[in-house]
């Protein structure tokens, strides 16, 4: 029961810190014209 009161918090931050990492990306322009960066993978299927 003790381990709780150390991992529900430490999950807690966790989810909250990957929100930050996602929204730091999306507001940065990650996301932004994937159509163009698919046409710059190489062709593999001759």
């Amino acid at each position: 029961m003790t381990s709780l009161y150390l991992l529900i918090p430490l999950g807690v931050v966790v989810v909250f810190g990957a929100i930050a990492v996602f929204l730091v990306a999306v507001f940065g322009g990650q996301f932004e014209r994937l159509d163009e960066q698919a046409r710059r993978l190489p062709d593999d299927e001759r």
